[in-house]
This record gives structure tokens, sequence and C-alpha cells, in this order.
């Protein structure tokens, strides 16, 4: 499983040019799974980011979570986050589950994040996403549950 977190003033996702999930200040979450992923990683990778300390404290040091700032998540689907580029130029996204397995991972990592108490916003899975957002910083981690980094 991997995630893409963002730090961000506010972020939306619209589908069809109609807003679907939006958030203010918080983290917007790319995620993308693979075939690999069972709910141990979705445990592992929820603790970790919403324990993360990327968030400003008052004299401007990263050094608060989301959890810290009762702050708020935007969840966005992203199989491309698999993507190999190894050979050519045309990614394969091989690794990437197929959507009967990805959902329902995807939907308990959200019931997941939820039981933190915060504010959980999120797009349509397998759906065409505009995503808009303000970053803050900017600050962009990449967090893989397979080599736990």
């Amino acid at each position: 499983m991997r995630v893409l977190i963002q730090r961000v003033n506010q972020a939306s996702v619209s589908i069809e040019k109609k807003i679907h999930g939006e958030i203010g200040a918080g983290l917007l979450l790319f995620l993308g799974i693979e075939t690999a992923d069972t709910f141990e990683d979705i445990e592992w990778i929820t603790k970790k980011i919403v324990n993360l300390r990327i968030l400003n404290d008052t004299e401007g040091k990263m050094n608060r979570s989301i959890k810290d700032v009762q702050g708020a998540f935007l969840v966005i689907s992203q199989f491309t986050l698999h993507a190999s580029t190894k050979k050519g130029n045309r990614p394969s996204y091989i690794r990437a589950a197929i959507p009967d397995v990805a959902k329902p991972l995807y939907d308990a990592f959200i019931k997941t994040l939820r039981t933190h108490k915060l504010k959980v916003e999120q797009g349509v899975f397998g759906a065409n996403m505009n995503v808009d957002l303000i970053n803050d910083g900017p600050v962009t981690i990449f967090i893989d549950s397979k080599i736990r980094e």
C-alpha cells in the first residue's frame, strides 16, 4: 500500500464538475493499493499517517500530527502510485490491485481513518476525478507499507 501525503491549506475533489469532497487545512492522501496488500497494511499505514508529525507548531516547526490539531483528510484512490517505469516509456500497472480487490481495501482504509474521530472526505473509487489543492509548505511525504517507509 502506498500513500502520497500532501499537506494542504485546502483541497477538493470534483466529479463531472460537481464537488464531491472538500477540506480546509489538513492532509490530502492519494492511496494506491497493490495485489499483495492486506488489512495489516491498512492498520500500519493509518497509524503512521495519523501520528506523522508534519504540521507546524506555534514556532513553525513540523512537530504536530493531524491528530494533535484535529485536522481533516481528503482520500483519493490512485492506482498509478504502483506504476512501473522500468521497461519502455509506457508505465505498467501490473502490481496495482484489480478493482474487486482494491475497493474493499480502500473502503476499509477510510473506515479505519474514521476510527480516529477526524474528518474524512473522499473521492469516488475508480472515477475520473479532478483534484484541486493549495499546498502548504509544500510538504509532500511518500509512505509504502511494504518497505515500512
